[in-house]
């Protein structure tokens, strides 16, 4: 048989053990796809979406849950242009993604007329280059071998993210002349940043000698097996974990699991493990005025642990305000939380203060217990009717699958989840909703990840981000992915109609105008019929809590017979 440099791209995808490429198709590919589906068998397998930044929000969602990149194909500029917004937020969120790519004939003599000279860019990566690792357009089949290869290491290698390789259409489909040799995907990884032993002895030393210490953790959590071991550095220490929220970084009910900001103040040390905005979580903002008071006194010492500005842009000011540290350890969490666990216990056995140390466990216990007692008492009495209360909402929710095998994925619904729901592993979280027409394509990602298992995928959904992108109902229905979506639907883009309240307010002026341009009615959408169009199990919409119930268990019925399953809600807009 005869090969195509794109077959060689389909022996580096199998290679590296990559399970689905996502894509909308793109005739600049097109040598790409025959190789995906002629030479190799649809292996890997092809997720076909109706738009790239789905597309590329699947490979998000997918890296969430394994940690590991599959592929998506973006068609030459406008697909880049598409798919731009979900590498952003990849990016971001810290997952590897190997993004393809493909230009028109860089020889113009091989230019279709008009459509590949619209379509072909010098070069293209420049489009996401401030958002990406890295980016390569390999011409020659050695380079695109070792061009693969190193995108495959950049991508994995913490802080890990997204990658663009873009191939030339005419390079392609070229004929292959020889036998090329593929890398070892084993010798192609990097061991870990460790870190310095005597900064991690001078942060213990720092730690255990506190009277109130708190830890603060955002991404951690992305390796589910740094939960246990934070849960064992904070049990050491006494101390209170604020969960930034990224990922899971301490099951929410661990008695030391904490939400507030606020439990950072009067703190004499606070330890800050992969977080990205330190500043904000050590301060309180007052959005109005612009103007931030420090939640710890002068005194508090400031540990933090992370990558620090590795892979910091200038374009996009991701890095958040400069905060001043006491101690900056540049390591990854993996390696340096345990090692602070050791040098912890190590001194706490030589500091004979335990009874102290068991007298704030204790302390800090029952305030978890009542902080949680509070909230399911606010869940449940509320009214049940319209407008339906947010946290009654999340709570009848909660009820119809605590006992399942489940993995949430989607809104917080103004944190009622995070309250309410119990979360005693980090698998059951996928991570923080990151919004703006991303969330459902990241939560198909969780989806195909858990694909197969028999787990209960559950995507608490915003109304304003499936109107991005209804079409990605149809991924769902077409490859079988059995998830359930719950609509947390209040009918409005209710983030800004606040913001136009609040101006409205400050200025002096007329705030029952506010919903001009922000509601999501007249006609409201009918999102379970739009469901049932595209394959799916739907009901609503329902307008009362007490319908949830029933509604969520023939939903889950459905679920457990393989297809996807949407009940609409219409709740308060808070």
């Amino acid at each position: 048989m005869r090969k195509f440099v794109s077959d060689l791209i389909v022996d580096l995808l199998q290679r590296f053990e990559i399970p689905y490429v996502s894509l909308n198709p793109g005739s600049s590919f097109r040598g790409l796809h025959d190789s995906l589906v002629n030479y190799g068998g649809n292996r890997p397998e092809i997720v076909e979406c109706p738009h790239e930044k789905i597309a590329v929000g699947i490979a998000h969602g997918y890296a969430r849950v394994t940690r590991r990149p599959m592929a998506t194909v973006l068609h030459n500029v406008v697909g880049l242009l598409h798919g731009s917004m979900g590498i952003y937020q990849a990016f971001l969120d810290r997952v590897p993604v190997l993004v393809l790519g493909a230009t028109g004939p860089a020889d113009v003599a091989l230019r279709r007329p008009r459509i590949d000279w619209d379509h072909t860019a010098l070069l293209q990566g420049q489009a996401v280059r401030d958002f990406v690792k890295w980016d390569d357009q390999p011409v020659g089949v050695e380079a695109l071998v070792e061009s693969f290869a190193r995108a495959y290491r950049v991508a994995c290698t913490e802080p890990a993210g997204p990658v663009y390789l873009c191939y030339d259409v005419a390079f392609q489909e070229e004929a292959l002349t020889r036998d090329v040799p593929l890398p070892d995907p084993t010798r192609a990884a990097y061991t870990r940043l460790s870190a310095e032993p005597g900064a991690v002895e001078v942060a213990s030393e720092w730690l255990t000698s506190a009277r109130k210490p708190v830890i603060v953790a955002d991404l951690l959590g992305r390796h589910p097996e740094m939960v246990a071991a934070l849960a064992e550095l904070a049990e050491l220490l006494a101390a209170p974990v604020v969960d930034a929220g990224g990922r899971l970084n301490l099951p929410n009910v661990h008695p030391l699991w904490r939400r507030s900001r606020e439990v950072v103040r009067g703190a004499d040390c606070v330890l800050l493990l992969d977080v990205r905005d330190s500043f904000g979580w050590l301060h309180d903002y007052d959005e109005r005025e612009r103007k931030a008071q420090r939640l710890v006194s002068e005194g508090c010492r400031v540990v933090e642990v992370g990558f620090g500005d590795l892979g910091i842009r200038a374009w996009s000011h991701q890095f958040q305000r400069y905060q001043e540290a006491d101690l900056s350890i540049l390591a990854d969490t993996r390696d340096a939380v345990p090692a602070l666990v050791e040098a912890c216990r190590d001194r706490i056995r030589r500091r004979g203060d335990a009874e102290d140390r068991r007298v704030r466990l204790s302390a800090l216990a029952e305030e978890h217990a009542q902080m949680r007692a509070r909230w399911r008492e606010v869940a449940q009495s509320a009214p049940p009717k319209a407008p339906m209360a947010t946290a009654r909402f999340a709570w009848e929710v909660w009820q119809q699958i605590r006992d399942r095998d489940f993995v949430f994925t989607g809104s917080l619904v103004n944190d009622w989840v995070l309250r309410l729901w119990e979360f005693d592993r980090p698998d059951r979280y996928s991570g923080k909703p990151l919004g703006t027409a991303t969330q459902i394509g990241i939560s198909l990602g969780v989806g195909l990840a858990y694909r197969g298992s028999g787990r209960l995928v559950v995507n608490v959904q915003t109304d304003g981000d499936l109107m991005y992108d209804l079409g990605a109902l149809w991924v769902a229905s077409h490859f079988r992915i059995p998830m359930l979506t719950v609509m947390f639907n209040n009918r409005a883009y209710y983030n800004d109609w606040e913001h136009q309240i609040e101006v409205a307010r400050h200025r002096g002026r007329d705030e029952a105008n506010a919903y001009v341009g922000m509601e999501l009615d007249h006609p409201p959408p009918d999102f379970a019929a739009v469901a049932r169009a595209l394959g799916w199990y739907a009901e609503g919409p329902l307008e009362d809590a007490r319908e949830i119930g029933p509604a969520v268990r023939r939903a889950l019925e459905a679920v457990d017979n393989g297809t996807p399953a949407l009940v609409d809600c219409v709740t308060a807009f808070r």
